[in-house]
């Protein structure tokens, strides 16, 4: 015990000698001191930070969820000129289509009926397809059979015969309960892989890709890759809010912005093709546009919202219901109409064949209305053009007048006028004959050749009328006022502010 006593009085006396010779060398020991007490300290600011919720693992929600996602393969017999029909192939002597080439397609998709053997995938995962096979986690495959497409949504729904099995089913969630944030897990069949599972949130709600006129989609930075199409995106309750459909990528691969049909719209998709066989959205009969800020002043709206009708089809629901032209529908069975999206959205959604409240800003003030929806599906959307009768008459006026608050130039509309527009008008409106290039009416893309039908939702038929609108929109504090255009075969409405 001695020797180890004058042994540690030897070394310490030793290291502080080296200490009081070699400064350096003790700041640099204080200085290790001082790193190892910080990430101490750091690590303890890192473990009181993290969130409660956060998920330590997966493993139990994955395993649980897994048995009821498939995979999807599809056939589709192709030829060097595209994709064929069998038949055509057997009609027109191209070969025997058993040997004819064919185009294989992978994608995902998950079970929501077990006994039933219902199965949702994506409309172009299954698209012109000859033969579809599904096959579950333990490699059994099922020859499945279309119930039902919707290219609109992009949605499928097919059906394997479980044979007495009750196979693994997984539950619809709320989509609109899904919170930007919340975390998210995608399952699927990538790049031909198999079962894969990624983890992410909700980067963001209400996305519009312009892939179709329902867009609404969920966005997350779970991986998504191909093959991942028609698979689900559960919530952390094991619930389906989302069907992925598409990624943003220029290499092909995931870069964390994938898009997800959102489960409260596939809900409604997948109901009507299991009773029908195909959807049957409601069809209101207008044409509409966005309500901009410059509108919805010139409207004296306190805010822009709702969708501005700029035409009522002949015929449809709406003229029967009352509509008219310059209308803006601020709430549609029940909801409030936030822009002209929307709109569609809410209006495919509702109930064909049934009489929905629906409330409209007129003049100033709110009007409630009750149409009775039509279905989609029976109209011929082609065909649909606002209607015009008669051929124009002359108009005696021969005055030109320059509005300067506007940067335009009017002039009475005779037959030669409205010919030139291609679209004969029944005597009504005033020709737009220049437009000044820095002036807002430019800006707003109004051209030579529009024919003013309405100023202020007030019809003008010659140019006094319209220089008498324009007036009492001055006189009444306004900043702008709103036209009403005809363009060919379109008729829009355009906002346009005063010069100032």
């Amino acid at each position: 015990m001695t020797h180890l006593r004058d042994e540690r009085a030897y070394r310490q006396r030793a290291t502080a000698t080296s200490r009081a010779a070699n400064p350096m060398a003790q700041n640099r020991a204080v200085q290790l001191v001082a790193l190892a007490v910080g990430a101490s300290f750091l690590a303890t600011i890192l473990i009181i930070a993290r969130p409660a919720s956060a998920h330590e693992s997966f493993a139990d929600l994955a395993e649980q969820l897994l048995p009821a996602v498939v995979n999807i393969s599809s056939e589709t017999v192709t030829s060097a000129q595209g994709v064929l029909p069998e038949d055509f192939l057997e009609r027109f002597g191209q070969g025997d289509p058993d040997n004819a080439p064919r185009a294989q397609s992978l994608g995902s998709g998950f079970i929501i009926d077990g006994e039933e053997g219902i199965v949702i995938t994506n409309n172009h995962v299954i698209e012109d397809a000859s033969e579809i096979k599904v096959i579950l986690q333990d490699d059994t495959e099922y020859t499945a059979e279309v119930i039902g497409t919707d290219p609109s949504t992009d949605v499928a729904v097919l059906r394997i015969d479980p044979d007495g099995e009750s196979l693994p089913e997984v539950p619809w969630g709320d989509s609109e309960a899904a919170r930007v944030g919340d975390w998210v897990l995608a399952i699927g069949n990538p790049l031909g892989l198999g079962g894969t599972v990624t983890a992410g949130i909700i980067s963001a709600r209400g996305r519009n890709i312009d892939s179709g006129p329902y867009d609404n989609y969920i966005q997350t930075d779970a991986s998504i890759n191909r093959g991942n199409s028609g698979g689900p995106l559960f919530n952390t309750t094991g619930e389906v809010i989302g069907i992925n459909t598409a990624i943003f990528s220029q290499s092909g691969g995931s870069i964390g912005i994938g898009f997800s049909i959102p489960s409260n719209q596939a809900i409604g998709v997948v109901s009507q093709i299991l009773e029908y066989g195909t959807t049957r959205r409601g069809w209101l009969g207008v044409s509409i546009q966005e309500v901009t800020d410059d509108i919805a002043e010139s409207l004296g709206m306190d805010r822009a919202y709702g969708a501005l009708v700029s035409a009522v089809h002949e015929g449809g629901p709406a003229e029967a219901a009352g509509f008219e032209s310059g209308d803006v529908i601020i709430e549609f069975n029940n909801s409030e109409v936030d822009d002209n999206r929307a709109l569609l959205r809410i209006v495919a959604a509702a109930p064909a064949n049934e009489t929905v409240p629906v409330i409209v800003w007129r003049n100033g003030e709110a009007v409630e209305l009750s149409p009775t929806l039509g279905q989609r599906e029976n109209i011929d959307l082609a065909s649909l053009r606002p209607i015009e009768e008669g051929s124009p008459e002359g108009e005696t006026e021969s005055q030109i007048a320059r509005l300067d608050t506007l940067g335009i130039e009017i002039s009475p509309l005779d037959g030669s006028g409205a010919d030139k527009q291609g679209t004969p008008v029944a005597g009504e409106g005033v020709l737009i004959s220049s437009v000044d290039a820095s002036s807002d009416a430019a800006e707003k893309g109004v051209q030579a050749g529009d024919i003013v039908l309405e100023v202020n939702q007030n019809e003008v038929t010659s140019v006094g009328d319209v220089e008498r609108e324009v007036q009492t929109a001055l006189d009444a504090g306004r900043s702008s006022v709103l036209l009403k255009l005809q363009r060919g075969e379109r008729r829009i409405f355009v906002a346009v502010r005063f010069a100032r």
